[in-house]
């Protein structure tokens, strides 16, 4: 079973209960926010160029193709919950700049 370490939900238990214990006010919510998708995007190009890396290794004939398979599925895997996590995100967005005040 492939695991997907980008999103875990051991990461975001911590961070959920920092926030509803500190009071943070709406701008420090928006920059660890901010952070976090940074980080999330950081180890998407990451594991893009570990399975860059492991094409031309196998290239090279110093892995066999599981691997590079294994590793490419990963990176394509985690740019679909990327681009799926942002389409939810705006579609958050435009529902509340739909709602009536």
């Amino acid at each position: 079973m492939i695991q997907n370490t980008m999103f875990s939900t051991q990461a975001l238990q911590p961070l959920k209960l920092q926030e509803s214990q500190s009071g943070a006010t709406p701008a420090e919510s928006l920059s660890k926010f901010g952070s976090y998708l940074e980080d999330a995007i950081s180890q998407i190009a990451d594991q893009e160029k570990a399975a860059e890396e492991m094409s031309n290794k196998f290239m090279l004939g110093q892995v066999d193709v599981d691997q590079v398979m294994i590793s490419s599925q990963k990176a394509l895997l985690s740019l679909q919950l990327t681009s799926q996590v942002r389409n939810k995100v705006i579609e958050a967005y435009q529902e509340i700049m739909r709602t009536q005040v």
